[in-house]
């Protein structure tokens, strides 16, 4: 194996978007939702735990005050969705009439998404805005929102930068695509 290529359990990948494209799209993003948010202190909720590494960077490429708070939901096991939303962790807060910044790392089917939008609404927000670092747009099933997409790709499965492959892989700097 060499730098561009990884192991994880039984599968091989190849790196696909490296830390440097990663740092620079990020920069982007942060000053585009900067141009819309920088009077409005949104609340940030980062959807747990493939986003961690993606919405760390991309609240420091942010310029302007904001809340933070997390949840957690778990629809994957192995490679596949399971289907089934669960959510772990929910909100800590209030946010009726606040400016509510999804942050996920990748929308693939949106089944966690929508129903995890559903559920936001009914806490009254004043508005909901998706920011996702990776869009599988061949793979998506519903209609949402997606406001700020960093990469969309193809339909292949991916780990690294907070992604993971049966719950390895996340900490690897760049993105790596399977190689089949």
């Amino acid at each position: 194996m060499d730098n561009n290529t990884v192991r994880i359990h039984d599968k091989q990948f190849k790196i696909f978007i490296t830390k440097e494209e990663i740092r620079s799209r990020i920069n982007e993003m942060g000053w585009e939702v900067s141009k819309k948010y920088k009077d409005l202190k949104p609340v940030f909720v980062p959807i747990l735990n493939g986003s961690f590494m993606f919405a760390a960077d991309f609240v420091r490429a942010c310029s302007f005050d904001s809340d933070m708070m997390f949840v957690k939901i778990k629809s994957y096991d192995g490679m596949s969705s399971t289907g089934n939303i669960n959510l772990e962790l929910g909100f800590s807060g209030k946010i009726k009439d606040r400016h509510v910044v999804i942050i996920e790392d990748i929308i693939d089917t949106g089944n966690t998404l929508v129903e995890f939008i559903k559920e936001t609404e009914k806490l009254n927000p004043a508005s909901i805005t998706v920011v996702s670092l990776l869009l599988k747009p061949d793979a998506v099933k519903h209609d949402i929102p997606m406001d700020y997409i960093g990469y969309r790709i193809p339909n292949a499965f991916v780990v690294g930068y907070g992604l993971d492959y049966d719950d390895l892989g996340r900490t690897l700097p760049d993105i790596y695509q399977l190689d089949e």
